[in-house]
């Protein structure tokens, strides 16, 4: 008996039902040896293989939007899905549903990737980050409105710095649709010229906390304009939006303890500023008093009254120095003018006796020289061009005089002899 005829088209009809029939919600592990995301559909192709052998895998766009991590080359998964046969072509390949990591979940393999993604954009460098402002006067809290953490912030805020100017803005915080609500809040808190953002979520699951793992909300919080404090989950929990964010908290209660003042503190420091400040008028008062009654004390000085009646202190008391000098003066002169008259007196008679003997001298002289007291009787002095001479220098035809004490001669020599 021969064996039914069939089409090619009957025959890859018949295997896919049997493959499909057969081969349904299975798990497969393996490496992925190649992967495409195919950007216009949304699908993923890739293929996994063992040492021995490899298989076609294709995921369609609605479960790849669901995957929290992307497919590398050289990772080890397991697939969950089904193997189908893709008739016109005659290939069968597997169909996934799902992919997990081998040995480590899903959830932790997409943050790793993440973080080593925006690692590398330059998304945790230090030098991005803004500061948070020291005196914070508005603050925008980006979280869920009906929430524990929104009620511990408050409570805080009311408790440390009630001055505070705070709006709240509704969001979701958890589910497929958190992390898109999140950006959105964070993009219109940035527009209200608030001081500081704070956006977070009390404690949870990694997948309650899981939207602020999202890339959307990581690109979001480096795009803004505004500091951005991330308070998320428990001390414990460290999320990617605590990388990327400029201040990160451990929780909600602790992000507001981080970034305002407490009152108390504040307002013993002002009052010890004030006690300081006081201080300092009473010393400034103290010191611009001393200043003053300085300066009044120099004016009164500096007066023209002031002065005028020192300049006739100075004049009176030049005045009785100058009498006492005078007076001293004068009794010195007065002695010393009894003394000069008496010496004068001395003097005057030691002079006149000086002069009494000089006039003897004088007189004794004058008659000494008296011609008529010099030449004796019988001889006559001779002189010659008024000087006297000898009658030995006188030459012959020279006319000399002769003078005796009562007659005077003019002479002329007619002969002259010696003996």
């Amino acid at each position: 008996m021969s064996a039914p005829l069939m089409s090619v088209n009957a025959l890859n009809i018949k295997i896919k039902s049997l493959l499909e029939a057969t081969f349904m919600h299975i798990r497969v592990e393996g490496e992925i040896a190649s992967v495409t995301y195919h950007q216009a559909s949304g699908h993923v192709y890739f293929s996994i293989k063992d040492s021995e052998s490899s298989i076609k895998c294709v995921m369609f766009r609605s479960n790849a939007a669901k995957l929290k991590f992307r497919l590398e080359q050289g990772a080890h998964i397991i697939v969950e899905g089904s193997v189908g046969v893709y008739t016109p072509r005659g290939e069968y390949q597997f169909y996934a549903t799902s992919i997990e990591p081998y040995g480590k979940g899903a959830l932790a393999l997409a943050y790793e990737q993440l973080k080593e993604k925006l690692k590398e954009k330059g998304y945790f460098d230090p030098a991005h980050k803004k500061p948070i402002p020291k005196n914070i006067r508005s603050l925008a809290l980006v979280t869920a409105k009906e929430s524990a953490a929104l009620y511990d912030m408050l409570k805080i805020i009311e408790k440390r710095w009630p001055l505070l100017e705070v709006t709240i803005i509704d969001t979701l915080v958890q589910g497929e649709r958190a992390a898109g609500e999140i950006a959105r809040a964070l993009r219109y808190a940035d527009t209200l010229g608030v001081d500081v953002i704070v956006t977070g979520r009390g404690g949870g699951s990694v997948e309650d906390l899981w939207a602020f793992n999202e890339e959307i909300v990581a690109d979001t919080i480096f795009s803004l304009a505004t500091p951005v404090v991330s308070a998320v989950g428990h001390e414990v929990d460290v999320l990617i939006s605590d990388f990327v964010a400029d201040l990160r908290a451990p929780t909600p209660s602790a992000a507001m303890e981080m970034i305002l003042p407490d009152r108390n503190e504040v307002l013993y420091t002002l009052d010890e500023l004030l006690t300081r400040y006081r201080r300092q008028m009473e010393q400034l008062l103290f010191r611009k008093s001393s200043e003053l009654k300085a300066a009044s004390e120099q004016l009164q000085r500096l007066s023209v009254s002031r002065r005028l009646e020192q300049q006739q202190k100075s004049f009176e008391s030049l005045r009785s120095e100058f009498e006492r000098v005078m007076r001293y003066r004068l009794s010195q002169l007065e002695t010393r003018k009894a003394l000069a008259a008496e010496q004068l007196r001395q003097q005057m008679g030691f002079l006149i006796e000086q002069k009494r003997r000089g006039v003897q001298m004088m007189e004794q002289n004058y008659l000494a020289n008296d011609p008529r007291n010099r030449v004796k009787e019988g001889w006559a002095k001779v002189y010659r061009d008024g000087k006297n001479t000898t009658l030995e220098g006188i030459e012959v035809d020279e006319i000399f005089i002769l003078e005796d004490k009562s007659t005077k001669i003019e002479a002329l020599c007619k002969k002259k002899s010696t003996f």
